[in-house]
């Protein structure tokens, strides 16, 4: 698995925080928040929930069960995925391949929404790309963005967020973005799905969706997203504060 990325300049990974964590269920508006804080720190967003979503996109093609572990395991070793900048004007924060496709767009297909917390609770699937997210940790200047960044994949982290908002906001941003797309879609479908999705997340026995014990907790629900960007560069201005005052 290949990853190609705009790394952050040197300079920016030697501020506090090297990394922020972004966790949090669908709709939450981590992905958009998460892209807008990383553009505003000059570092580098990376979603996690690409290297998930770009497995069940191949699963489904391939015609593998998604209760098949054993082979989706098998499929995650040897996919080829190149996440780079955008190469396209058409909204993508970032152009994702797999095996030489651009299925940036398909990603966020209705199919890929309804099977990809099915086969990330497995747990042979989350330890074969786990090692992958490190990796690109470990470069610093970075905002990664998923439901167990804080909690398992980058523990310790020197800032975590946690985003949630009720679900039936979440429902309605997700349908919203959809019907932008010309994708038909739902309230009713949509809202079925998101709660089906955080009870598996939620309740899966291995790296659970859930606030790490550190990280700082967010309600979205009546916030705009320039609002809760703004507040977590707040954030992040305070620590570099206290930072600095260590």
């Amino acid at each position: 698995m290949t990853f190609e990325a705009r790394i952050a300049q040197p300079q920016t990974v030697t501020r506090w925080p090297a990394v922020v964590t972004m966790d949090g269920p669908a709709g939450s508006g981590k992905s958009t928040i998460g892209a807008r804080v990383a553009h505003q720190l000059g570092y580098l967003f990376f979603d996690s929930g690409i290297l998930y979503r770009a497995l069940t996109w191949l699963a489904l093609r391939q015609g593998i069960g998604l209760s098949d572990g054993a082979t989706l395991v098998a499929v995650a070793e040897r996919m080829d995925v190149v996440v780079r900048p955008a190469t396209q004007a058409d909204g993508r924060p970032y152009t994702v391949e797999v095996d030489g496709e651009d299925i940036t767009w398909d990603l966020r297909r209705p199919e890929v929404d309804v099977n990809v917390s099915e086969v990330s609770k497995h747990a042979g699937v989350r330890a074969a790309l786990i090692p992958q997210q490190r990796r690109i940790a470990a470069e610093g200047g970075l905002v990664m963005v998923g439901r167990d960044i804080g909690t398992v994949v980058l523990p310790d982290a020197p800032l975590k967020i946690y985003l949630d908002a009720a679900l039936e906001v979440r429902a309605r941003r997700r349908l919203a973005e959809q019907r932008a797309r010309g994708r038909p879609a739902t309230y009713r479908a949509i809202l079925d799905d998101m709660r089906r999705r955080d009870q598996i997340d939620g309740g899966r026995e291995v790296a659970p969706m859930k606030p790490a014990a550190d990280a700082i907790l967010i309600d979205t629900t009546t916030m705009t997203i320039d609002q809760v960007v703004e507040y977590v560069l707040g954030l992040i201005e305070q620590g570099r504060r206290r930072h600095m005052q260590d």
